[in-house]
């Protein structure tokens, strides 16, 4: 369990209604600081309102995502620092794990299935580059899968407990046999003037990246959005708030303009169709 919550007050627009805790199960307990979530360390821009989100969806469990200490470098999976130190503003308080797995389009997963984890075990299902579909459910209950070539057979395995840790095994096979390509696939473009937490800037192929958006804040007088944006990348590494750009006190909100053609991060360009949303 995680340490009692505070409630934030009601978002603008959201009825102010009794919510749970959300649920960050790969902490340890007494870990969770309300002073060092998402929300607590970004307040929004000046001008800038933070968008109406419902308590338990997504992007309300996105806003309350801890943070490691102000000031923590990005590490890969080997605990070495990644070359470039210069592109985050904060690191998510999220294991990499030991293998090189954790990469951009994984990091996306992880956070999805967490979150779905989280309401309901048996809600966690993604799919493989081959297109197959791979239920958590099916997999703790004694039904792997093996890859030969193209195909992906099926072969038993002992049941498991649903339980966090069997969970970690399920979704580092599912970053084996996933990437950008099957996760564009999970998701539905949506226009960049339409962004909302939880959304992803994706290229599907090789190379290709996933960029995913931790929240959105619109300026209410023009209808203006601007994101944070978090990152995994090559090789796997700790997920982290990326900056909005090399000057110094840049901040982390990105301008998200539909008018252009061109949506800049740090270490990759997207075009403005390239957003995807989770059905």
């Amino acid at each position: 369990m995680l340490p009692p919550f505070t409630v934030p007050a009601a978002e603008p627009g959201v009825a102010a209604v009794p919510a749970p805790p959300p649920a960050y199960p790969w902490l340890p307990v007494g870990r969770y600081q309300t002073n060092q979530t998402l929300a607590a360390r970004f307040p929004p821009p000046p001008g800038y309102e933070r968008t109406a989100v419902q308590p338990g969806s997504f992007a309300y469990w996105l806003r309350y995502l801890p943070l490691l200490p102000v000031g923590t470098s990005v590490r890969l999976h080997t605990g070495k620092l990644k070359n470039r130190q210069d592109v985050h503003a904060a690191v998510l308080d999220l294991d990499v794990g030991a293998r090189d797995l954790q990469q951009c389009a994984d990091a996306v997963i992880r956070l999805r299935a967490e979150y779905l984890f989280s309401q309901n075990p048996d809600l966690v299902h993604f799919h493989l580059t081959s297109g197959h579909d791979i239920a958590f459910r099916d997999w703790y209950a004694g039904r792997g899968f093996r890859v030969v070539g193209p195909q992906v057979e099926q072969v038993p395995k002992a049941a498991e407990k649903p339980d966090h840790a069997t969970f970690r095994r399920y979704l580092d096979q599912i970053f084996t046999y996933a990437g950008t390509l099957s996760l564009s696939r999970e998701l539905r473009l949506v226009p960049l003037a339409q962004v909302q937490p939880g959304d992803v800037l994706i290229r599907g192929g090789a190379p290709g990246h996933a960029v995913l958006v931790l929240d959105v804040a619109v300026e209410p007088q023009t209808g203006r959005r601007k994101a944070l944006l978090a990152q995994s990348y090559m090789p796997a590494q700790q997920m982290h708030v990326l900056k909005a750009g090399p000057r110094v006190g840049a901040g982390a909100w990105f301008l998200l303009d539909p008018e252009r053609d061109d949506v800049n991060t740090p270490e990759w360009t997207f075009s403005r169709d390239e957003l995807g949303r989770f059905e």
